[in-house]
């Protein structure tokens, strides 16, 4: 597993255009988005698990340098979709490294009925990778506590493979979810209405110079930003955010 970097930055939904237009001479769309109105996206879908006693989502209010998350993801609508991921998510400082697992979706009935039961896997790589999200599962004896579902805005670098920007908008989050409401739609509250969060990630540090320049000349605040945790707490009445809204 290769480590990357990764900055967040929350920023308001009038400057996705003129972002846009300023990183188009460096970037291209990302071959997994599909044109919507002419922007390369596609929806993300992820289900956050967490200990009984939260521990992922307080060890993030906490700051500490290496954290844990576990998480199913998909990709847009249910009918369009023939596989689903197993993740965990691994951050060290800012780098970031995931192990994650890639099964087909005739074994999503079966995961979501079976969470902590072995799964048929050939690729000895995925079965390694899946063995290790069971094991914490079971084992921490964690549950799914956040939906999280947003648009995704992808690039790659032209000149750098390794760097990718998402402009991920409409984030919208539902507590406490079954597993088998992944592709729900219902219940869904947005987290961040006015803002979209611009993500940039890397393998070779420092950023790309063009891209250092962009983020001054707009004044852009890195944070750390965590959609699990401010999804979780959007439901709460008497919760304030850590960030802008």
């Amino acid at each position: 597993m290769k480590y990357r970097y990764e900055r967040k930055y929350l920023v308001h939904n009038s400057m996705v255009e003129i972002l846009r237009n300023r990183i188009l001479p460096f970037v291209k769309a990302d071959p997994y988005t599909q044109l919507k109105n002419g922007i390369p996206e596609y929806t993300v879908r992820s289900i956050y698990f967490d200990t009984p006693s939260l521990d992922s989502l307080n060890e993030k209010i906490e700051g500490l340098e290496k954290r844990r998350k576990l998480r199913v993801r998909s990709y847009n609508e249910e009918e369009s979709v023939d596989t689903f991921f197993l993740e965990i998510k691994l951050k060290e400082g800012n780098r970031i490294g995931k192990n994650r697992t890639k099964l087909p979706i005739e074994s999503f009935e079966h995961f979501c009925n079976n969470p902590s039961m072995a799964l048929e896997i050939s690729d000895d790589k995925y079965k390694s990778d899946a063995n290790k999200f069971l094991y914490y599962l079971e084992k921490e004896q964690q549950s799914p506590i956040n939906l999280i579902v947003y648009d995704r805005e992808a690039y790659i670098g032209k000149f750098d493979s390794g760097l990718r920007i998402t402009f991920d908008k409409n984030i919208q989050s539902a507590n406490m979810p079954e597993i088998s409401e992944l592709f729900s739609n219902q219940n869904l509250a947005f987290v961040w209405p006015s803002h979209f969060i611009l993500e940039i990630k890397y393998f070779e540090s420092p950023m790309p110079y063009w891209l250092k320049l962009i983020v001054q000349e707009f004044e852009l605040r890195h944070q750390a930003l965590s959609k699990y945790t401010e999804g979780y707490f959007c439901h709460k009445l008497n919760y304030k955010s850590a960030y802008s809204s």
